[in-house]
């Protein structure tokens, strides 16, 4: 039972249920001293863009025959209830049915069919087998082939996805979208030599172009192992560009394989092939999260030697970002200066990042003034303030900070909550007499509460005999497993209570997000409803 069942329980209430080195020193030598530039990309043919966008267009193209919603029951109840029945008892079934004649009425049937069972591959595949053998006028559109495509994937059955794209070169419906989700579900199902025969199937997909799109959805479904296989496999055949490595690197940045993402921009180098922006940044990033500082400072360096015109706000950022957290605040400011002279227009989430390095270095007034200098006060500019205070173990002044949104009608988020609470009560949860707050007895009288009598003895006799502490808090698992009807009476119980022993900050927390959850749909139908008048 997760420690966050039992916040709540002295509250009378209930619980829902070889060695290889990461960038050798020559490879990093090469960003500062290679004096070339890369030969500017070709740009893509006319050619090329035209059968890309014919690719594009086909899965775009809505339905627009409409269908009786009664009709659409009936057929979905007969496919769902007799999925496992024999041929001609299912088709028996629908011929009852008045379906429309005419082709393109039944391919949006179909679509309808395929999106009420996004994960059941039996109903959309009998109802197409039904409409081939009853309906010889039918034939699939580029968008069902595709979305059945899709519905085989999602149901892991990868022989019939493999049978039906055979069908849909056949027939030429293949487009770059299909071949995106070909290779993400083949991928996900480890079918890694049929990824690599996928460009095979249509003379048309021997293009970096549709490469690129492929390595871009393995990548994203964090299959870069398969992504750089598939491009070893067709070196010869279709060579990668920019982006193609550049997708790679960000791919391995994001997996946290850093080892492999120094190989590919090694060998990028070594092909004369300059990285682009996005590729820069993710290295530069996750070199920082590896605390790897000084490596990626220089790689910040090189990238403003190399490509100083193509820097842009978020390249700035990251680096502002990691600078004010590790204290360099007179650095971050440097680069601020240097953004607003190239007129780069700068965010609220670069000022809020300027804010927390103030305050860690305690400088509180000059950190004050920047806040009250922004133009417009948005969540990431309170969030670095308030960062900065709990911080410095101010949590009163970074509660005010939060009431100060609510004032200004600037709507928290899950991470606020979370902040605020480990600001007030610590990581751990809090101790002292209070038993209300008191996480020793909490946790006891939760694991009573849950029947476990014998593990709630053990702890208490561990607890009494050396200094045993409670399990970390999970904050976060917390909030979201109490965000329904129950646990909005439960904030509000615990944020009256905690005002009850003298801890007002914390209980209005707790009382605002009680609120914030007993409103929360009403406030999603008016943004609903608001985004369809603007879209109106």
């Amino acid at each position: 039972m997760h420690i966050t069942a039992f916040f709540f329980t002295c509250l009378d209430t209930f619980p829902p249920t070889g060695r290889v080195q990461l960038i050798r020193p020559m490879r990093m030598r090469r960003l500062h001293t290679l004096s070339y530039l890369a030969s500017p990309q070709p740009r893509p043919s006319a050619a090329t863009t035209a059968l890309l966008l014919h690719h594009l267009r086909p899965s775009l193209a809505p339905a627009t025959s409409h269908i009786e919603p009664s009709l659409l029951l009936r057929l979905c109840t007969i496919l769902y209830q007799h999925q496992l029945s024999p041929d001609p008892k299912l088709h028996s079934h629908l011929l009852r049915l008045p379906l429309p004649s005419c082709p393109s009425s039944l391919d949006s049937v179909l679509l309808h069919i395929c999106t009420r069972f996004p994960l059941s591959w039996r109903p959309p595949h009998r109802f197409h087998l039904f409409l081939l053998s009853h309906y010889p006028s039918f034939s699939l559109s580029p968008t069902a082939a595709s979305k059945l495509l899709d519905v085989f994937g999602k149901s892991r059955n990868i022989d019939l996805l493999w049978n039906h794209l055979l069908l849909m070169t056949d027939r030429r419906l293949l487009s770059l979208s299909s071949l995106r989700i070909a290779a993400r579900a083949l991928a996900d199902a480890r079918e890694i030599s049929k990824c690599v025969i996928l460009f095979r199937l249509d003379p048309q997909f021997s293009t970096v172009v549709a490469l690129n799109f492929v390595v871009d959805e393995l990548c994203l479904r964090k299959h870069v192992d398969i992504a750089r296989y598939v491009v070893a496999k067709h070196r010869d055949s279709i060579i990668g560009n920019r982006e193609t490595y550049s997708l790679l690197i960000i791919g391995f940045c994001r997996a946290g394989d850093l080892m492999e993402a120094a190989r590919v921009w090694n060998s990028m180098l070594e092909k004369e092939i300059e990285p682009e922006v996005d590729a820069y940044e993710e290295i530069i990033i996750t070199l920082f999260k590896s605390n790897q500082f000084q490596e990626a400072m220089r790689l910040f360096k090189s990238m403003r030697e190399r490509i100083f015109m193509d820097l842009r706000i978020s390249s700035y950022r990251v680096v502002i970002q990691w600078t004010s957290k590790i204290g360099r605040v007179s650095y971050a400011y440097m680069l601020f200066a240097e953004m607003l002279k190239r007129g780069i227009n700068f965010d609220n989430a670069t000022i809020g990042y300027l804010i927390y390095g103030l305050l860690a270095k305690k400088r509180v007034k000059e950190a004050y003034k920047l806040f009250k200098e922004a133009e417009e006060v948005d969540l990431s500019l309170c969030h670095g303030l308030m960062k900065g205070l709990l911080r410095m173990k101010k949590a009163a002044e970074a509660t005010e900070v939060f009431r100060e949104m609510l004032r200004r009608e600037i709507e928290p988020n899950m991470h606020t909550y979370i902040m605020l609470l480990q600001g007030h009560m610590g990581k751990r949860g809090r101790k002292g007499r209070e038993e209300l707050v008191n996480f020793d007895s909490i946790f006891v009288g939760g694991l009573v509460k849950a029947g476990k009598t014998l593990e709630a003895s053990k702890y208490a006799e561990r607890t009494m005999r050396s200094t045993v502490e409670v399990p970390r808090f999970d904050y976060n698992k917390f909030l979201h497993l109490f965000s329904n009807e129950e646990g909005v009476e439960m904030f509000q119980e615990v944020g009256r209570r905690l005002k009850e022993v003298g801890m007002v900050d914390l209980g209005d927390v707790l009382l605002v997000y009680g609120e914030r959850m007993a409103t929360r749909e009403r406030r999603r139908r008016a943004i609903w409803r608001k985004s369809k008048l603007f879209i109106t």
